[in-house]
């Protein structure tokens, strides 16, 4: 019965994740279509940023 819990609560830890960011999504587009679009354009430079620096960037 224990080796049971953990898989149960690990399903609905991601079930918790996945539904918040569904929801801060939802209210993104809620504010506007340009504010949607700014905020998904701002993510996605601020995770390619991140991931340039973990690389080391160039080395020119």
């Amino acid at each position: 019965m224990k080796s049971f819990r953990f898989p149960l609560f690990l399903l609905l830890g991601l079930l918790t994740f996945g539904l918040s960011s569904c929801d801060a999504i939802g209210s993104i587009f809620k504010a506007g279509a340009y504010t949607g679009i700014i905020g998904v354009v701002l993510i996605v430079a601020l995770v390619l940023f991140l991931i340039s620096k973990m690389r080391g960037g160039r080395n020119v």
